[in-house]
C-alpha cells in the first residue's frame, strides 16, 4: 500500500529545497507509481555544477533524470 501522506511531506520537502536553493522554478513534481518515486521537472536548465549541489541539499537521494521538455529532470526513488 502506498503511504501517500509520507509522498506529500517529501514532495513539500523537495520544493522547499529547489525554492531555497534556485528560487521557484518547479515545472512539475509528482509521484510516478511506475517508478515508484517522486519526479521532479524545473522550468530552467541547470548546468552540471548546479545539478550537484541541488542534488546535496535534497532531503533524500536524488537523481539527475536528464533533460525534459522544459528543464531539468530529477528523480527520487522511494
Amino acid at each position: 500500500m502506498t503511504d501517500f501522506d509520507s509522498i506529500w511531506r517529501t514532495q513539500d520537502e523537495i520544493r522547499t529545497v529547489v525554492n531555497a536553493v534556485v528560487g521557484e522554478c518547479i515545472f512539475s513534481l509528482a509521484y510516478s507509481q511506475e517508478r515508484t518515486a517522486i519526479e521532479l521537472e524545473l522550468s530552467v536548465r541547470l548546468d552540471e555544477d548546479a545539478v550537484s549541489t541541488l542534488c546535496s541539499q535534497f532531503p533524500i537521494s536524488g537523481d539527475y533524470d536528464g533533460e525534459g521538455s522544459e528543464g531539468t529532470k530529477f528523480v527520487f526513488f522511494l
